[in-house]
This record gives structure tokens, C-alpha cells and sequence, in this order.
């Protein structure tokens, strides 16, 4: 019932986000193009007959003044509801949001940043808290084979393994950051290939469940309500995905996750994380019995076109995945502003 009612919809949601953020695309503005888009999608979704709850957002209700965590959204959600929605058909859902993930790409014009969500039923979705996570993707071949216990080396032997293939054919996905200095030695010197991204590892990840995309796994540390996210989507094409919460100030030394160590275990168990070393799959992170996952390009990527603008419109390329359904649908609109002297197929 939510895909039927929502996919439309919630593909709407991410495209209105891509163009409203495309205008800033090579601006040099990050901040102005995740502004954009976060408001071009929480207006979209508050055109929905849905009661929808953010779990993953923009922060915390003091620092993000839109999308932010716990910020209910969609027409039920009005003070004049009950003109609107019938209790007896009210659809509760729980909706994780990034509207623009990877917002330095798009201001350098870099490829590989999109307008991405991901919703469930009420208490479908992990609400991750904003840490770090150590993350494993793989594709749907090596679905419960590999594991983010296991190191590096012998992941990559397994992978090769499953997927028919030399250990040097293998392309792993890693952010190109100093914490994972070790981790591209050891992925190295077992003879795979690294790609290095500076952003983007939900379409990353993602890339490596479409056979043809030369993307064959991806590994690292990167933050952990974007791997919510990505676990949604993974769980629809039945991708693997594992994630570890870092909790640990000295292994990602960026002040994003708190002063000490057994302040954020208090933290953690605050919200209800009993066990602070527990890896999570992709069930785990989306376990609800419907889960939909929806992303558009904002910049060109391997999976999806960049917005493209012409006179009087505009043209985006979508992805759309669901596990009721079980369908990938990649959606081609364009869009028309006003009047059009032509219509660009390009």
C-alpha cells in the first residue's frame, strides 16, 4: 500500500530537490545549494496525503530550522488535518532524507551528488544518531558471504569468489580521507584496485549492486545516517550492506561525535542503542515490511544523469526501488516550467 500510494510521489519529492539544487551546480555555494534543496523537498512533501516523521535529516530541531530530526511532514500533519486525510486510511511513515548528498560536489560541478530518500511504516527505519559508521557493500552475489568483521583482505578474496573473478579485477569504492590510509594499503596490497571519492557513498554503494558499473564493493568509515539510507536501498536490491557504529573520538577525530568516549556509549543507550559494537545489516537499519528508496542526479553519476536545464524546463533522471514491488524503475521526465520553445532530448 505505501508504494502504491507514495512511489509517484516520493520520486517527485527527490526530483524538485536535484533542480532546485542543480541551479547552484559549479556556484561555489554548498550551503546555498543544500538550502535549496532541502526546501524545495520538505514543500513537496508537505503536498502529500501521508503523516510522514523524520528520522534521518538535516540535525536537530535547533540546528536545522527544516527536515530536521523529529519534524513531522505532510498534509495530515496540518492544524486542519481532519479536512484532509481520513483517519480510518492515515499512512504513518517514517522517511530518512539526505536532499543533497554530496553538496561540495555540486558546488566544485564535480559528478556524483543526488537528491536521495528512503521511507517505511512507522519504526521501519533505524534512527541513526549523527556518528560514524564503518560500512561494507557489496553486491547481491556476496550477500551474507562477506563481513565487516572479517579484514579487508580476506573479504576481497571472498568477494572475487562470489562474483567469478581475479582479486585484481575487483574495484572497491573508499573516501579519500586519512583514516583510511591503512585500509587502502591493505586493499591494495591484496591486489584490488581503490576508487577514491571525496563524497557520495550512498550512490557509491548502491553502484556496486548493477552489474556493468565496474564498482564492485565499497569499504570504509562514513557517516552513519547516510548508511541508513543506503541500507534501504540495498535491502530493495537485495545488495549487501553492513554497518558498525564509531562511537570512538580517536578513530574519526572530527568533533562530530562528541568529546569522549563513554559519553557517547551514554549517548547511544540514551536512544536506545544497548550495544555500541553491534553490526548491523541491512534488515537491521530497514526492517520495515515496506521500504522504498527514491534518488535523483543532481550531478552526472554512474547510475543517473544530472539535472539538465534547456529554455523553459528541465529534464532528470530517477531511481526508484522498493521491496513490495520488487521493481527498479529509472524514470526520465522532463519538466515543464513554462511554455517551451523546444523540448531537449539531449
Amino acid at each position: 500500500m505505501v508504494e502504491k500510494t507514495l512511489g509517484l510521489e516520493i520520486t517527485e519529492v527527490v526530483e524538485q530537490a536535484a533542480i532546485a539544487c542543480a541551479r547552484y551546480m559549479g556556484k561555489g555555494q554548498k550551503n546555498e545549494a543544500d538550502q535549496a534543496a532541502v526546501q524545495a523537498m520538505r514543500e513537496r512533501m508537505n503536498d502529500i496525503q501521508m503523516r510522514g516523521r523524520i528520522v534521518i535529516g538535516e540535525g536537530e530541531r535547533d540546528e536545522a530550522p527544516m527536515l530536521y530530526i523529529g519534524e513531522e511532514v505532510g498534509i495530515c500533519t496540518r492544524p486542519d488535518a481532519k479536512n484532509y486525510c481520513n483517519p480510518d486510511e492515515l499512512m504513518e511513515i517514517d522517511i530518512a532524507v539526505d536532499p543533497c548528498e554530496g553538496t561540495s560536489l555540486v558546488s566544485k560541478g564535480q559528478n556524483g551528488s543526488m537528491a536521495v530518500l528512503a521511507i517505511s511504516e512507522k519504526d521501519g527505519l533505524f534512527a541513526a544518531p549523527d556518528f560514524y559508521m564503518s560500512k561494507l557493500a557489496a553486491p547481491p552475489a556476496a550477500q551474507g558471504k562477506v563481513d565487516l568483521r572479517k579484514s579487508p583482505t580476506e573479504n576481497l578474496k571472498i568477494l572475487a569468489e562470489c562474483l567469478d573473478r581475479a582479486v585484481e579485477d575487483l574495484v572497491i569504492v573508499v573516501m579519500d580521507r586519512s583514516r583510511h590510509e591503512t585500509l587502502i594499503k591493505e586493499i591494495r596490497e591484496a591486489g584490488a584496485r581503490v576508487h577514491l571519492i571525496n563524497e557520495g557513498d550512498v550512490s557509491a554503494a548502491l553502484a556496486c549492486a548493477f552489474s556493468g558499473t565496474n564498482v564492485h564493493g565499497l569499504m570504509g568509515i562514513g557517516a552513519a545516517p547516510e548508511g541508513v539510507i543506503t541500507a534501504a536501498g540495498m535491502r530493495c536490491l537485495g545488495g549487501h550492506f553492513q554497518g558498525q557504529l564509531i562511537y570512538d573520538p580517536e578513530t574519526v577525530k572530527t568533533g562530530l561525535i562528541g568529546d569522549s568516549r563513554s559519553s557517547n556509549v551514554d549517548r547511544l543507550k540514551e536512544m536506545g542503542v544497548e550495544d555500541p559494537d553491534a553490526v548491523y545489516n541491512a534488515e537491521d537499519l530497514a526492517k520495515g515490511d515496506t521500504v522504498l528508496f527514491a534518488a535523483s542526479g543532481i550531478t552526472p553519476g554512474t547510475l543517473m544523469q544530472g539535472v539538465r536545464f534547456f529554455q523553459g524546463g528541465a529534464r532528470t533522471d530517477s531511481l526508484v526501488i522498493s521491496t513490495q514491488s520488487k521493481t527498479v524503475r529509472f524514470t526520465d521526465t522532463i519538466h515543464l516550467f513554462e511554455e517551451p520553445k523546444y523540448i531537449s532530448l539531449q
